[in-house]
């Protein structure tokens, strides 16, 4: 198997456990969880590492890994910046209160995101803004959905978003701060590798793509969550829409693409 090949093949096998999540429930559904993000995890860092090298691969995990670790175990304990909630005993052994598979989701979705900033925007503020929004809209599909199968929950939920009343609003913006803060640090450690468009991108921007159309119809249709449904899909379009539009116009242009008439 060639190099290229292997985040495609990851992302397949990806793909078929998201779509056994329905499928699963109690502990079998908190297992396929776990084993979904460890997949996601070792996709985005795999892709990093094959299409960038060593130093960006290790930048990702210093940076998203290791900073998501610090800020769940600072969620944890005093409630900044997400708000006061606790995770329950389900998604395995846990660090400072926090399940050490947390960590990782924040890697997972944080490298597809960047990379969708990078084709989508020029180098400055506005990429980092769009990468951690890109990051961020995830969390209105992840939050309601891991609540609902009780792996955290909120001491105090309010305000929250209409229809889904058991997350607060506190949360999703603690996510946008904080992720803006990761793509603000994970470019200049990952180096100026990280900070160009690749030929091999195509598995993130389809994790990405995938992840959105995805969790909008599983929310929607599988599990029950209309409301996060809609307010994820406005969210994460944010970044996905003008990413589907950008690669579907390269696409149309490429030569041979196209018969003409």
């Amino acid at each position: 198997m060639t190099s290229g090949r292997l985040p495609w093949l990851l992302l397949g096998v990806l793909v078929l456990a998201q779509i056994g999540y329905p499928l699963t429930d109690g502990v079998v559904r908190a297992r396929l969880t776990v084993a979904t993000v460890v997949l996601g995890f070792l996709l985005s860092v795999t892709h990093a590492l094959l299409s960038r090298g060593a130093r960006t691969a290790g930048a990702l995990v210093l940076v998203t890994t290791g900073g998501g670790l610090l800020v769940e175990a600072l969620g944890v304990a005093t409630g900044v910046p997400f708000g006061g909630y606790t995770y329950s005993g389900e998604l395995g052994p846990k660090l400072a209160g926090v399940p050490l598979v947390i960590p990782l989701a924040w890697t997972w979705m944080a490298w597809p995101a960047w990379l969708a900033a990078i084709r989508l925007a020029r180098p400055g503020p506005a990429r980092i803004a769009l990468a951690g929004v890109g990051l961020a809209g995830w969390d209105l599909f992840l939050d309601p959905q891991m609540v609902a199968e009780g792996y955290w929950s909120w001491r105090d939920p309010t305000p929250a978003l209409p229809g889904v009343p058991d997350v607060p609003v506190s949360n999703y913006l603690g996510w946008l701060l904080f992720a803006v803060l990761l793509m603000a640090l994970l470019g200049p450690v990952a180096g100026r590798a990280a900070g160009t468009a690749g030929p091999r991108d195509a598995p993130m921007y389809a994790l990405y793509l995938w992840t959105y159309l995805g969790s909008v119809l599983a929310h929607a249709v599988f599990l029950g969550l209309p409301a996060s449904a809609a307010w994820g899909a406005l969210a994460m379009a944010v970044v996905a829409g003008p990413l589907a539009v950008t690669l579907a116009r390269q696409r149309r242009h490429r030569p041979g693409s196209a018969v003409p008439a």
